[in-house]
């Protein structure tokens, strides 16, 4: 399976100073080993390295809950 510009997943991520975080993004590109994203915890942009990603899977979109 393939991150792509536009899906929400969520992942585990090692930060920059080797903190383990899980987060929910919604990816805006991919170049470079970089992927921008909007953080849907804080709602900033963001930019993580595509190796620091430890884990991901697409999140479900539930458009049709009531």
């Amino acid at each position: 399976m393939k991150m792509s510009i536009g899906q929400t997943i969520e992942m585990i991520y090692l930060d920059k100073a080797g903190k383990i975080t899980q987060r929910k993004i919604e990816i805006l590109g991919i170049r470079d080993g970089r992927i921008r994203a909007t953080c849907l915890t804080t709602n900033a942009p963001r930019v993580f390295l595509v190796a620091n990603v430890l884990s991901w899977r697409p999140l479900a979109e539930n458009r049709h809950a009531g």
